[in-house]
């Protein structure tokens, strides 16, 4: 990684396009958190701010990371292994975040490989979702009647390794996404089919592509008469907030109504620069929810969930959903008991505010969709009578 440090010759007084740093640099300086791990120290602030940079200059091997953190046998075996498919590529700043001597940091374990990922229990699918039996066009998942999602790209910014789209996603070469009339058919369907009133552009994640090729996208969805409701899933203002520029976010705007779903797992994923990020969409007017995936030794604790709920409301995002996390091939490591997340459910509720209430769901596994589930609260029924119980477990009746 020593090239990281050839990049400091450049004053920091230097002029700098605007979609490469939204930030003066009085406020890098404030908000560096990088500084704590060595090979970081003399990279210029303005680098540090430059996305492509942050991307080019991914850990992507052994030897990069063992710089960084101190690798257990088992993260040692599995940074062997993670090719391919799900190859190991880590941001530098969400490097910057990871604890170096604590194997069972949360950032660090939702981004290095452990030997456990090449483990299948006989359950496990390669595709649990079902999404390419439920797609009629390349890119294209149509599952529910009124909503389709549009797999825009295979790449993303970090590759979790609790990626249920591992089958698709973090192929080493990374090649140009954007090949003359890739989504045509998937607009198509999208044009011929009435019914479809709301597009969910997902991946990988689509804002690793450059603002042109996601303008041209959105654009080309937006003109559908039919498409009511458009949105962007990503996780990108958590691993790689240096993305979301002031002229990714005014672009953006122009598509309006269009809402961002971002995937945040952990407290310690919201700090200064990812909030910063969430505060340039949410103060243009764009709408923000989370989805967050429960992970077993990661956030399946009720206090750290409640503490990620209710500090994603201080940033202006909506908890939206927690899932299940699926069972795809190789993350029996991830999952935990459904009743965990009953439970984590039944902490939250009337012990917060309801906005910090999402709903847990499981993914039925084959295609099934979304599946609510939760505390049972109705205890009983007949003809016009319920026996309810609240948060508290005190007993109610309520007659229609």
């Amino acid at each position: 990684m020593s090239s990281l440090n050839n990049n400091t010759a450049v004053s920091e007084q230097q002029k700098v396009s605007p979609e490469i740093i939204s930030l003066p640099i009085r406020s890098i300086r404030r908000i560096r958190d990088y500084q704590q791990i060595a090979i970081y120290k003399d990279v210029n602030p303005l680098d540090w701010e430059d996305w492509h940079w942050q991307l080019k200059h991914r850990i992507r091997s052994k030897e990069e990371l063992s710089q960084i953190i101190k690798l257990t046998p088992e993260e040692d075996k599995g940074t062997d292994k993670a090719k391919g498919k799900l190859a190991m590529a880590i941001t530098p700043y969400w490097a910057s975040l990871m604890d170096p001597d604590d194997a069972n940091c949360p950032i660090r374990r939702q981004a290095v490989p452990v030997s456990a990922e090449f483990l299948v229990a006989p359950h496990e699918m390669t595709d649990p979702c079902a999404e390419d039996r439920d797609s009629p066009a390349p890119h294209l998942v149509h599952r529910y009647p009124d909503r389709v999602l549009l797999l825009s790209t295979e790449h993303c910014a970090m590759y979790c390794r609790h990626c249920t789209r591992r089958r698709l996603v973090g192929q080493t070469e990374e090649k140009s996404e954007n090949s003359a009339g890739k989504f045509d058919a998937a607009i198509d369907y999208i044009k011929s089919n009435r019914k479809v009133r709301d597009v969910l552009i997902s991946g990988g994640d689509p804002l690793i592509m450059e603002d042109e090729q996601i303008e041209d996208l959105v654009q080309k969805i937006r003109s559908i008469s039919h498409v009511e409701f458009l949105r962007l899933g990503t996780r990108v203002p958590v691993t790689l907030p240096q993305r979301i520029t002031e002229k990714l976010v005014n672009m953006l705007k122009k598509y309006s109504p269009l809402w961002v779903s971002i995937h945040f797992n952990h407290p310690k994923e919201i700090t200064k620069r990812s909030r910063i990020a969430c505060e340039m969409l949410a103060d243009a007017g764009i709408p923000l929810g989370s989805q967050t995936v429960l992970l077993k030794g990661i956030n399946d604790r009720p206090f750290i969930m409640r503490k990620l709920m209710q500090e994603l409301l201080q940033i202006r995002v909506r908890p939206y959903y927690i899932y299940q996390c699926d069972p795809v091939r190789g993350t029996q490591h991830f999952r935990t008991p459904v009743a965990t997340g009953i439970n984590i459910m039944e902490k939250l509720r009337g012990y917060t505010s309801g906005y910090a209430v999402p709903t847990y769901v499981i993914d039925g596994p084959g295609g099934g969709g979304k599946i609510p589930v939760g505390p049972n609260y109705i205890l009983s029924q007949a003809k016009g009578k319920y026996v309810l119980r609240n948060y508290k477990g005190k007993i109610y009746t309520y007659l229609e």
